[in-house]
């Protein structure tokens, strides 16, 4: 049996003898382009992304990892990892290559005495959240639900609980990683403590880590959270409101806003359904009549359209923006960080929301700050500490005839708001054609990251991510 795959360098390479003999001991499964599930296996968020890896290794375990790892150097293979499969990139699937295929690693163990959880690498948000908040605890993670969890902490991680506990790898403890010469070693602050720096930022350069430790905090579970609707009219006047409460706002308050055209909620009159809107969504993780006492300022300010503010469970609250996410759309972001929401930052977003190309397209401003910003940029590969907000442009859509519009705008939007931003940017929201952006995304920690990517992996065998090439 034969099966010719892809090389790293893109010629062929035909593998003559039994591939699965070569790849003996698996415990996981293989899939070829014939194979049952392959085609699902393939798939992932970002419906923009078609690819075809040659073979598809399904782990189960580190040890289906490692066995894949070293198949793939002995024939010099393109190797892509897939976790949750949500980047936006792409980066989990290759063309012809072999792909590793994490996502049957789903366990999540909770020690509730110690507050820490192990996390398989395969593992969603959503399974993270229900199995922590089980025990009343929760770590720092994302805002939808079925993102990955190995793609998002790897990148940082941030979320609704950021302000107050850190990213998702301020708390990380410690990670297994199978390294590109096949290795499986521990990572943390006593063993390999420069790959530890690494991953905490430094995205899938360096290793595939297979299990996350998180420390983990007490956390709801109620919270106070939801959304207040404004008509994008009244948007500058409510976001200089805004900006003034922010600046003082304590960490256990994230307020991020949107624009977009609202979808047919259930809480808005059907005459505003598909109209622009301004949407402020805030969560509080602490005391929930100390959160209704701070946010009223911000809530009664003008005249919403709908104020659903109020106690939830966590869990659910961290699934609020799955609708608006699900996967099958074609997906294309640009993104910012800013220090500040500026009178012309807030012209340029007004007048382009005025001007969105589809419904499911929109502007997402994050609030960061706060324990985020505690922790020094050279602490961890992440090193934009000092950002207090970061812009996600997210053009969504489904008609293919829509990418010239769709894209044209994200990009027009991105080119306005430059001369207000810092210049960085989060590396899980790069697309795969901002490969000259990737310096930014780390600022100063860039050059250490070369020279650990060189000891690391030096043949560059993880290259499908935003790559940090070895020096």
């Amino acid at each position: 049996m034969t099966v010719t795959l892809r090389t790293s360098g893109g010629s062929p390479a035909v593998i003559d003898a039994d591939y699965s003999e070569q790849l003996a001991g698996l415990t996981g499964s293989l899939l070829t382009p014939d194979s049952p599930g392959y085609d699902e296996a393939r798939t992932v968020w970002n419906a923009m992304i078609d690819r075809r890896p040659g073979l598809i290794v399904r782990c189960s375990d580190a040890n289906d990892v490692a066995r894949a790892v070293r198949f793939a150097r002995a024939h010099d293979l393109l190797v892509a990892v897939r976790g949750g499969g949500h980047n936006i990139a792409g980066n989990a699937v290759c063309d012809g290559g072999l792909m590793i295929d994490l996502s049957p690693m789903r366990t999540v163990r909770v020690d509730q005495a110690s507050r820490t959880a192990v996390v398989g690498a395969g593992c969603t948000l959503g399974e993270v959240d229900r199995t922590t908040q089980g025990y009343g605890l929760a770590v720092p993670l994302g805002v939808n639900s079925t993102t990955g969890i190995a793609g998002l902490a790897l990148g940082g991680g941030f979320g609704w609980l950021s302000r107050r506990l850190g990213l998702t790898i301020d708390n990380l403890l410690s990670a297994e990683v199978v390294t590109a010469d096949g290795r499986i070693v521990r990572a943390s602050t006593r063993e390999n403590p420069d790959l530890f720096w690494a991953i905490r930022g430094g995205g899938g350069n360096f290793g595939v880590v297979t299990s996350f430790e998180f420390l983990l905090h007490p956390v709801g579970p109620e919270v106070l959270s939801g959304l207040v609707v404004h008509p994008l009219a009244a948007a500058p006047d409510v976001l200089r409101y805004y900006r003034e409460f922010a600046r003082t706002a304590p960490e256990a308050l994230a307020c991020w806003f949107v624009m977009r055209l609202a979808p047919p909620l259930p809480f808005l009159a059907p005459e505003w359904h598909g109209k622009p809107i301004l949407a402020l969504a805030m969560c509080w993780s602490g005391d929930v009549a100390e959160g209704e006492r701070v946010a009223a300022p911000l809530r009664s300010f003008g005249s919403p359209l709908a104020d659903v503010v109020g106690p939830n469970p966590f869990a659910d609250w961290q699934t609020v923006l799955d609708p608006l996410l699900t996967p099958g759309f074609r997906n294309y972001w640009k993104s910012h960080e800013f220090m500040d929401v500026s009178d012309g930052l807030i012209d340029v977003l007004v007048d382009h929301a005025k001007r969105i190309p589809d419904p499911n397209t929109e502007i997402a401003f994050a609030q960061l700050g706060g324990a985020i910003s505690r922790v020094p940029a050279d602490a961890t590969a992440y090193g934009h500490r000092d950002a207090e907000y970061t812009m996600n442009v997210h053009g969504r859509w489904s008609d293919p005839d829509s990418d010239a519009a769709c894209i044209g705008w994200a990009r027009d939007l991105f080119r306005a708001a430059a001369p207000f931003a810092t210049g960085g940017v989060y590396v899980n929201f790069l697309t795969g054609d901002e490969t000259e952006r990737v310096r930014a995304a780390y600022g100063k920690n860039y050059e250490r990251l070369v020279a650990l990517k060189k000891r690391y992996d030096p043949t560059n065998l993880f290259r499908m991510n935003q790559n940090i090439r070895p020096a």
